[in-house]
C-alpha cells in the first residue's frame, strides 16, 4: 500500500489527509468523514481503493485539520465547507500522471455525506459519481424531521450542539460521552483513540461541533438541496440511531440519475467502523470494479 499522511494546501488552509499513490494514472476519489469521525474512519476504503489503482485522498476536513480551524462559527457554513471539497480535488487532480481530469468520485458518511449530496447537486460536471453512507438527501432528511416523530427524536443532537456547554459535556470526564458515543457505532479502543487523537481538544471539538451552529446559516438550506443527477449509491444500516427508515426510503425521491439503495441489517451509523469489510466492496462496485 502506498497511502501516506500529509498536508493539502487548498482555501488558503492546510489539510490533514491520507492520499494514495500520487503517480497512479486512476481516477480521484475524494473521501469525506463524518462527525465525531475523521479521515481515520476511512481506513478500509483507502487501502481498497489504492490497490485498485485509484487516486485518492480522505482529508481531515475544516475545523478537524489543525491547519485548517478558523475561529468564526460562519466559517463553517456549508458553502465553504463545500468549497473546500472542490479546492482539495483540485490541489490533488493538478498533481501526478493523473492531471487534467477535473473529474471525482465522491464519498461521504454523516456529515460528509450531507456535503456530498450538496456537492454533487451543485457540480454535477465535476462529480462522477456518489457514494453515501447513513446520510440521506437533506431534502428527504427535513421531510423526516417535519413529519416522522422518529427522526425528530434520533436528531435531538442537532439542537444539543447549539449550546456553547456542548462541547464541555462531550469532554468532561476523559471524554466519557465522546467515547460511548464512538462505542455506541462500533469503534474499537483502537478506532476511539484514533479519533480522539484528532478531536480530543477542546479547540478540535468546538470547531467541529460549529458544523451543526452554523447551519441555519448556511446556502443552500438543506430543504432547498436539488435533486442529485449522477449516478449514486446510498448505504444505510437498518440499526442507525440517526437515521429512520422514513427518511432513508424517501431519499430516492431526490435521485434523477442511476440509483442503488443498500440497506445494511443490523448496520449502525457508522458501518466503516462497526463492519470494514462491508462498504469497500459495495465502493467498488460502484465504480465500475469487480471486488473479487
Amino acid at each position: 500500500m502506498t497511502v501516506t499522511t500529509t498536508l493539502i494546501e487548498a482555501n488558503g488552509m492546510a489539510f490533514t489527509s491520507d492520499v494514495g499513490d500520487p503517480s497512479s494514472d486512476g481516477e480521484l476519489v475524494v473521501l469525506l468523514h463524518g462527525f465525531p469521525h475523521s479521515r481515520y474512519s476511512w481506513r478500509a476504503e483507502v487501502a481498497a481503493l489504492d490497490e485498485r489503482g485509484y487516486r485518492v485522498v480522505a482529508f481531515d476536513q475544516r475545523g478537524y485539520s489543525p491547519g485548517a480551524r478558523p475561529g468564526a462559527i460562519d466559517d463553517y457554513r456549508v458553502e465553504h465547507l463545500v468549497s473546500d471539497v472542490l479546492a482539495v480535488a483540485d490541489a490533488i487532480a493538478s498533481t501526478g500522471s493523473g492531471a487534467g481530469d477535473p473529474g471525482f468520485h465522491l464519498v461521504g458518511h454523516d456529515w460528509g455525506g450531507q456535503l456530498g449530496w450538496i456537492t454533487a447537486a451543485q457540480h454535477p460536471d465535476r462529480v462522477k459519481t456518489l457514494s453515501v453512507i447513513s446520510r440521506p438527501h437533506p431534502a428527504a432528511f427535513m421531510d423526516a424531521l417535519a413529519n416522522d416523530p422518529d427522526q425528530a427524536e434520533r436528531s435531538k443532537h442537532h439542537g444539543r450542539h447549539q449550546k456553547a456547554e456542548a462541547t464541555d459535556e462531550y469532554l468532561v470526564d476523559d471524554a466519557g460521552l465522546l467515547r460511548r458515543v464512538l462505542g455506541a457505532w462500533g469503534a474499537t479502543p483502537t478506532d476511539v483513540a484514533a479519533y480522539l487523537d484528532v478531536l480530543g481538544t477542546h479547540e478540535a471539538l468546538d470547531a467541529a461541533i460549529n458544523w451543526y451552529r452554523a447551519m441555519g446559516a448556511s446556502t443552500p438550506l438543506a430543504s432547498d438541496v436539488p435533486p442529485v443527477t449522477v449516478p449514486t449509491l446510498y448505504v444505510w444500516g437498518d440499526d442507525d440511531a440517526s437515521v429512520g427508515r422514513m427518511a432513508a426510503e424517501a431519499t430516492a425521491d431526490f435521485v434523477e440519475g442511476p440509483y442503488r439503495f443498500v440497506e445494511v441489517p443490523g448496520g449502525s451509523h457508522c458501518i466503516t467502523d462497526q463492519s470494514p469489510g462491508v462498504f469497500p466492496e459495495l465502493l467498488l462496485e460502484q465504480l465500475g470494479h469487480s471486488a473479487g
